[in-house]
């Protein structure tokens, strides 16, 4: 994968933008309304990077939301090793807790990695992962899910029961879509999705977001 396309990505990645022009993008780890609360390493500008069977996956879902008009909103797509070891070294920091109140009110951050909500390795990194909900297009807000995107807790579960049924519904109609068109969910979290026939299903890249 050294051979690089004429965007300077590797062979095989595409900017979504340049796939779907009307996605709504909002890369948190770009800024800092994120549960760590700072830019994560890796992130040099606010652009999603993405496999090209993935991106054309999602342009199919993106065109069928907007017969209804919805459109799809990413929050995350690949994602460099070291914003993984960023996250792993600030799951270490115990002092740091910034951000808890929003997206980890109910754990002791000691606990994150021992439950699971940050590991040494991500889905992202293979290319072929997207963190996204969906929007209405007359107001662009997101519809409501329950929960923010990367909010730790059991209410960010598809099995979580406590939400309401119109949340239930709109989770729903985010994994009906999602699912239709080739992805498959995280269990944990409800915006978490990953190419079923993923090209690089062993490889986890580190070339920066830019």
């Amino acid at each position: 994968m050294s051979h690089k396309n004429a965007n300077d990505l590797p062979e095989g990645f595409v900017y979504l933008k340049e796939v779907i022009p009307n996605i709504n993008i909002d890369m948190r780890y770009y800024g800092i309304n994120n549960f760590l609360g700072v830019r994560v390493d890796g992130y040099e500008k606010p652009v999603c990077i993405i496999s090209k069977p993935a991106a054309y996956a999602l342009k199919n879902a993106q065109e069928e939301l907007n017969l209804f008009n919805l459109a799809l909103k990413v929050f995350d797509c690949y994602r460099p090793q070291r914003a993984v070891d960023h996250f792993a070294r600030w799951a270490e920091e115990h002092d740091d807790i910034k951000a808890k109140a929003d997206y980890y009110p109910d754990l002791e951050k000691k606990d994150l990695i021992i439950q699971g909500y940050i590991a040494m390795k991500s889905s992202h990194s293979r290319g072929s992962t997207a963190d996204l909900t969906i929007i209405d297009l007359d107001t662009l807000e997101e519809l409501d899910m329950g929960t923010q995107f990367d909010f730790f807790s059991p209410k960010s579960w598809l099995s979580d029961l406590t939400i309401s049924s119109k949340q239930r519904t709109n989770r729903m109609l985010l994994q009906q879509v999602m699912t239709k068109y080739g992805f498959k969910p995280f269990n944990q979290e409800w915006w978490h999705f990953t190419l079923k026939d993923e090209p690089y299903p062993n490889d986890y890249f580190d070339f920066p977001v830019k």
